[in-house]
């Protein structure tokens, strides 16, 4: 694959900083700090947290350079700053704030056009630019749990939903064999839990061919499903309880039955045929334990997304992508917020990995059954935060959703969340017992 220049990664971060701007320009300085909420963070720290964390890894690690803010570390440290404390913090006002970042990005982009980039160069600015898209769409959900206006966003102003698009049902056949999990190393940049492909034996199984829909998780909630003990693990009973949670989070039922959700500050018409969104790993346990089915493995995810076939069992080679090597376009999956939200799951067939499933790229993240934790071999990379940290507290998920930067995903990238949110833009897809 070929490198990033300089002029690229301009390109690239200064897009990134557009997209985390017009993430917040609307919001008040009220509504910019928000709530003390677990699951959030005050929007005026993590903007400013963005442009210290490019600031720590290119212009003070880069290139030496003495740090703008000498308050910055006390600030905007993730590592060192306990999350609670945020609010309490005396954090510079908005407008010095956009300074900062500001002032922050024009350095590095100087710096970017005056000279040669090695591999450490590529590295790092790769690094904060990453780490700025995944802010990003932590932003995003942001807006939704504080029930925020809909973003604005400029790439979604002429953009159309799919025309076609409604349920697709049934599983697809994956044969058993060797398979290779995890990146290649020819990738232009991989984060550290994603080292390295190493082979792994796969026994035949069936997968889904797309996620869950809202249509479909209604009728485990109809049921009752949230109020039956045999269908949740111990973990998720309590969770259930202390929530008192009976079904998805932001889903609202009318005195006549019929079903709403909140998307951001307003109540919509319920989509019967979009994945269900918003749930968390309890819930999508629970789901799988009414059905009849399983959550997939993350080894199962990834061969399904990458593998293909060689005749009768699994071929050596794998895909970065389900439909191939091109990096994503709005004719195969649902990303970047292009689309504002998630869409059918029935839409975007040009986007089906070569055993038929579907939109495994973008639209909706998918939990999966797998712990989180190290492939062999696993060395921690420079930002030595971003993995060890969260190994076995955390559950696996896959595939992006519709608000992740497209230059982010691929099939082997890994994320992870604690099995309790639900605040992300999470849902999943099933297996057969």
């Amino acid at each position: 694959m070929s490198k990033l220049t300089g002029r690229d990664l301009s390109r690239l971060l200064t897009d990134a900083r557009a997209r985390t701007l017009e993430l917040v320009s609307d919001l008040s300085d009220e509504q910019i700090m928000g709530p003390r909420l677990p699951i959030v963070n005050p929007l005026r720290w993590e903007i400013g947290h963005v442009a210290w964390f490019q600031e720590k890894w290119v212009l003070r690690h880069l290139d030496k350079e003495r740090p703008i803010r000498e308050d910055g570390d006390l600030l905007y440290d993730s590592a060192a700053v306990p999350h609670d404390t945020r609010w309490d913090l005396p954090l510079p006002g908005r407008e010095e704030t956009l300074r900062y970042m500001q002032q922050v990005l024009d350095r590095v982009l100087e710096r970017l056009g005056s000279r040669e980039l090695n591999e450490d160069g590529r590295y790092f600015h790769q690094l904060v630019l990453f780490h700025e898209d995944m802010h990003t769409e932590a932003i995003t959900y942001t807006r939704q749990t504080l029930a925020y206006p809909r973003p604005e966003i400029a790439l979604a102003r002429d953009a159309r939903a799919p025309e076609t698009g409604g349920p697709l049902w049934g599983d697809v056949e994956i044969p058993g064999g060797v398979f290779m999990l995890g990146a290649t190393p020819d990738l232009p940049f991989v984060f550290d839990n994603e080292k390295w492909t190493h082979p792994v034996d796969v026994r035949p199984f069936r997968i889904a061919r797309a996620p869950i829909t809202n249509a479909e998780f209604l009728q485990f909630v109809e049921e009752k499903g949230y109020l039956r003990r045999d269908l949740w693990s111990e973990q998720g009973w309590r969770w259930r309880e202390e929530t008192a949670a009976w079904h998805p989070v932001y889903w609202r039922r009318e005195a006549n039955g019929r079903w709403l959700a909140r998307s951001y500050d307003q109540i919509v018409p319920f989509e019967d045929h979009h994945p269900v969104i918003h749930v968390n790993w309890y819930e999508a346990d629970a789901y799988c334990r009414w059905a009849g089915r399983r959550l997939p493995a993350e080894l199962e995810w990834e061969v399904a997304a990458s593998a293909t076939s060689n005749g009768g069992g699994l071929s050596l080679k794998k895909l970065i992508f389900p439909w191939g090597d091109e990096p994503p376009s709005p004719s195969c999956a649902n990303l970047d917020s292009r689309l504002a939200g998630p869409i059918d799951v029935g839409a975007l067939p040009s986007g089906d990995s070569p055993f038929g499933c579907r939109q495994m790229i973008g639209n909706v993240w998918e939990w999966t059954a797998t712990d989180f934790g190290a492939y062999p071999g696993f060395v921690v990379d420079p930002y030595k935060e971003y993995s060890e940290p969260w190994f076995g507290s955390h559950k696996v998920l896959r595939g992006g959703c519709w608000a992740t930067r497209s230059r982010l995903i691929r099939n082997s990238w890994r994320n992870f969340y604690t099995p309790d949110r639900r605040d992300v833009f999470a849902g999943f897809r099933t297996c057969p017992l």
